[in-house]
């Protein structure tokens, strides 16, 4: 699987759930079900690929921002949401996270930025191919410390400052 057919899949999930998180990782499970196990398993690497890449201070202060506070565990469901959105949401944001002022139409921290359940979609649906734990995807070791210039994201100054147009757009 390459990058285009991920995207693909993501895209073509989400827009069936019409942006419901949970509603899209079922319908993710769903299709990938149709494929091979392999095929799953390079689903997994391109998300955990992804997933990674979004290790990042500037990230973790939209999410703070967004949700009005992020717990490590937010975090990490936010990250996963963010994939959720699409290749251009994903890649403007990991880019520039001040581009989600533009890049995102309207935001509900009590409907949107949790997509946890989509970050195990490929191993429930290896689980249900194969009746098998998924494997290690053979990927380099996820980063130890958040990519950037770290910040207080407790801090709403900092939030503020960091990200000036998404927190006027969304911020506290």
């Amino acid at each position: 699987m390459d990058e285009t057919e991920f995207w693909e899949i993501v895209d073509s999930t989400r827009e069936a759930a019409e942006g419901d998180p949970d509603d899209h990782a079922e319908l993710l499970v769903e299709r990938l079900v149709q494929l091979d196990p392999e095929a799953v398993l390079d689903f997994a690497r391109h998300f955990e690929a992804r997933y990674n890449r979004a290790y990042s201070w500037d990230l973790l202060a939209a999410a703070a921002i967004l949700l009005g506070g992020a717990s490590d565990d937010a975090f990490d469901y936010f990250r996963c949401w963010l994939i959720g959105q699409g290749r251009e949401v994903f890649e403007g944001a990991v880019h520039d996270a001040e581009s989600l002022a533009e890049l995102l139409e309207d935001f509900d921290p009590s409907a949107d930025g949790d997509g946890e359940e989509l970050g195990y979609a490929a191993d429930e649906a290896y689980e249900q191919l194969t009746g098998l734990d998924s494997p290690d995807l053979g990927l380099p070791a996820p980063p130890a410390e958040l990519a950037g210039t770290p910040l207080d994201a407790d801090d709403d100054g900092a939030l503020a400052e960091r990200l000036p147009r998404l927190w006027s757009r969304f911020g506290g």
